[in-house]
């Protein structure tokens, strides 16, 4: 099978809703409101980057960034989130994939930084860590992790995009 990682298109909307429900339908961490999440990213205009990972012209994967904003003023931050991959192709590599491409087209439009909420042993790979100049209210400091691309300085309250309050 050969993967593509790809920018979604709006024809992908309905296969991005199904595979983010299944990924995240038994994760012991999910209200399973992250389609909602997406969704209303998608009609606030704040998708920076919506990539999908298709194999055999079907999507299996997932991954949004969003402009997420700092309290010191810093520019250029991003979040990471909702990543998914279909349940029966997850650990193949396409979640990675996703990561890799996101970060690279985030580093292609100037990025400073990208943050998320999530597991420190798999995000860890990708250079992502707890950086205790940043923090998010209400996550334990080590499942709020960052990845500094740029040299400007950032710190502070991380404040994600109103559409992740989204649960319906």
């Amino acid at each position: 099978m050969s993967l593509v990682i790809r920018p979604a298109t709006s024809a992908d909307t309905d296969a991005i809703d199904a595979v983010t429900r299944a990924a995240f339908l038994d994760h012991p961490h999910s209200r399973q409101t992250e389609q909602f999440i997406v969704r209303a990213l998608r009609a606030a205009g704040a998708l920076a980057i919506s990539l999908v990972a298709v194999e055999d012209g079907r999507v299996v994967g997932h991954i949004a960034f969003s402009p997420v904003s700092v309290s010191d003023g810093a520019q250029g931050w991003y979040g990471v989130g909702p990543l998914s991959v279909a349940p029966e192709r997850q650990r193949r590599g396409i979640g990675g994939a996703l990561v890799r491409e996101g970060l690279e087209r985030l580093r292609a439009l100037g990025a400073q930084g990208c943050v998320l909420v999530g597991e420190p042993a798999y995000y860890g790979r990708f250079g992502f860590a707890h950086d205790p100049a940043l923090l998010l209210a209400g996550v334990p400091a080590e499942y709020f992790l960052a990845l500094r691309l740029g040299d400007a300085p950032a710190g502070g309250a991380v404040t994600f995009h109103a559409a992740f309050a989204a649960t319906g």
